[in-house]
């Protein structure tokens, strides 16, 4: 998943984004509103981690302006200011969280993960299809009692598709999730549709259900 993590404070949004990238999630840094505002106009993302108090925005404005452009977007508010008045405000124009500063990195991770389960309609961190058991938290997929050996990269494309389940995700939505910005040096055009194939040998090891759809012209679609 894809996060913009919105905070003045350099040394606070590096540790964040450190931290989060360690998760495997991909990370972009604005230390600003007019920066986060140039980079939620042209980019999607599935979490805002948002300051309030910005050198020259409002937090809870640009709020209100992400909303036009990452209009699926969940949104978790981390600043010093803890007015219930600015609370109230935040989460009347879409704040999903509300996190004060100091505040535990594991604490963090938690919230992102208990607002995906609910973004995706899942109580628990275990995802259940067929006989196979997907961990969220532990981001680990086993069949019965018998561990499936993912890469970590097949773990986070697989996932993605079951959290979005019987949805169609063309390719450049899975390859935005997988890698962030598509100029890495080892990117391949063909890198999804390898990895489609190779999760799908591991699970028809297990299990002879097509899992996977293929949705010709488009992408991909787990369907349960």
């Amino acid at each position: 998943m894809r996060i913009l993590i919105v905070e003045d404070e350099k040394s606070l949004a590096s540790e964040i984004k450190e931290f989060l990238v360690k998760e495997e999630y991909n990370c972009d840094l604005a230390y600003t509103g007019n920066e986060a505002s140039e980079l939620i106009a042209i980019n999607p993302y599935d979490f805002i981690l948002l300051d309030i108090g910005l050198p020259d925005y409002n937090g809870l404005d640009l709020i209100k302006e992400a909303k036009e452009y990452n209009s699926e977007a969940y949104f978790i508010v981390i600043t010093a200011r803890g007015e219930l008045e600015d609370k109230i405000k935040g989460f009347d124009l879409g704040a999903d969280d509300y996190l004060p500063k100091p505040f535990s990195l594991l604490e963090l991770l938690s919230r992102i993960q208990a607002i995906t389960r609910r973004k995706f309609g899942h109580q628990m961190s275990i995802i259940e299809f067929g006989k196979f058991s997907l961990d969220t938290s532990k981001r680990h997929l086993q069949y019965k009692d018998q561990g499936v050996d993912l890469t970590k990269k097949e773990y986070k494309l697989l996932s993605y598709l079951i959290l979005n389940k019987n949805r169609v995700l063309d390719r450049l939505q899975l390859t935005e999730h997988i890698w962030g910005e598509f100029f890495e040096d080892d990117y391949d055009s063909n890198y999804i549709d390898v990895h489609i194939k190779n999760i799908r040998k591991k699970l028809l090891e297990f299990d002879d259900t097509n899992w996977i759809k293929t949705v010709r012209g488009i992408g991909y679609k787990f369907e349960i």
